[in-house]
């Protein structure tokens, strides 16, 4: 597994009870952090990984996952930690009626080369969470390169969403995505009833 990421890798290395060491990798070329792996033998994780739909070369051609309801927020969880983003902005462009509003914009996504695995990720969402987001699909202006496939949630769905990953402390997560998700999560539903702030001009 390999990660810019070293919390990612233990936590990982963690869940497996593993003691691995996490070194130095080389980047691929487009990251810009410092890449680090950590690497192991299990012939039965492998062969299991198989069975439920990860396969080698998964990038595109990654489906179905066959996991449990019950397990499938964990699941996102570690999707969100590697292949998703939570970001947050203040946006001071509404106007309405000559007077100047600011509002904090709050989105979620996840991202994948396959659309067989989106759509299912997006079905699955919808299905146990009840969330309906935006599923886009974006070409690449690099020439040869596949599209990219995304699931896009704006502000009331991401928190919901949010809310429903992190659903008890102390769960196996990249530590700064979820310290975001508590800021952002406290942040709105501390504000008052009127989501907008007014600027005198």
């Amino acid at each position: 597994m390999r990660s810019s990421d070293i919390d990612l890798l233990e936590t990982f290395r963690s869940c497996l009870d593993i003691k691995n060491k996490i070194g130095q990798s080389h980047n691929d070329g487009y990251a810009i952090k410092p890449s680090y792996r950590i690497q192991f033998s299990n012939v039965q994780l492998y062969n299991w990984l198989i069975r439920i739909g990860v396969t080698p070369v998964k990038t595109y051609t990654l489906g179905e996952i066959k996991i449990p309801n019950i397990y499938f927020r964990d699941f996102l969880r570690g999707h969100l930690d590697g292949d998703g983003s939570i970001f947050s902005y203040i946006d001071h462009y509404n106007i309405y009626k000559g007077v100047t509003y600011t509002n904090r914009r709050v989105y979620t996504k996840f991202i994948s080369a396959s659309e067989n695995h989106i759509r299912w990720l997006y079905n699955k969402i919808n299905q146990l969470a009840d969330l309906k987001g935006a599923l886009l699909c974006k070409n690449s202006p690099r020439p040869n390169r596949v599209p990219m496939w995304e699931i896009k949630f704006a502000k009331k769905e991401s928190l919901k969403l949010l809310q429903w990953l992190y659903y008890q402390p102390n769960l196996p997560c990249l530590k700064r995505k979820n310290l975001l998700a508590k800021r952002l999560i406290n942040f709105i539903t501390s504000q008052k009833r009127r989501p907008y702030t007014r600027i005198i001009n």
